[in-house]
């Protein structure tokens, strides 16, 4: 991504530096060392999203529709620039493009990503959303390849496992956001950035996903 170690510097202190807000430096880090877009979305009070939308089926857990992406290669200045129009917005990745998403329970997804680390299987990024989700980052294409990985694998019917995969269309809140009003998204496990282009295929992972979150299901 031709990203310097200055260059994480200077993001990285930038709001200490400069007063920046921490989502902007977020974004930064996002668009600059992970090389993903990003995307302004709303925020909810009180159950009323920030969209302004009556009956809004998703308050606050959507993109704000007149809001342009930040690119991925964004800089902190032009990141800053951009955020300042959207003040407060909650910071979404968009799925499908640099990554897909594999989502699990949390509680499934915190035991199966202690199994993967100790099997020392690669590993993307992990979040933990406030409505009890986990989302495993993976490669490009996992989604739509979802039903066949499964099926191969044995198990016919994904949603007897509470197991999904979004893909293109869809958006993830990304921490340090708050969710729906329910509580920020926090990192199970960050990105790293030896990782950052490497994301693992899903079928490295989505047989041990499989089986904790049936036996989750199981013991429930």
């Amino acid at each position: 991504m031709g990203f310097t170690i200055g260059g994480i510097r200077e993001i990285r202190s930038g709001t200490r530096r400069r007063g920046r807000s921490s989502d902007c430096t977020a974004v930064a880090e996002f668009t600059g060392l992970w090389g993903w877009d990003v995307v302004p979305g709303a925020r909810a009070a009180s159950g009323a999203c920030s969209c302004g939308r009556t009956g809004c089926p998703a308050p606050g857990a959507h993109p704000l529709e007149f809001a342009p992406p930040v690119p991925a290669g964004a800089t902190l200045g032009e990141v800053s620039r951009a955020w300042a129009d959207y003040p407060g917005a909650a910071v979404m990745l968009p799925v499908g493009r640099a990554f897909d998403v594999i989502e699990v329970a949390e509680a499934a997804g915190r035991r199966a990503l202690v199994r993967l680390e100790r099997m020392g299987l690669p590993l993307g990024p992990v979040t933990a959303t406030p409505e009890g989700r986990a989302h495993f980052f993976v490669a490009p294409g996992a989604a739509a390849d979802l039903p066949r990985l499964l099926y191969r694998l044995g198990w016919d019917d994904p949603s007897a496992l509470d197991l999904r995969g979004l893909g293109a269309g869809a958006h993830v809140t990304a921490p340090p956001s708050d969710r729906g009003g329910l509580g920020p998204v926090r990192w199970l496990r960050p990105p790293a950035l030896d990782l950052a282009s490497r994301l693992p295929a899903a079928r490295l992972l989505l047989g041990t996903l499989a089986y904790v979150a049936h036996r989750s299901r199981a013991r429930a």
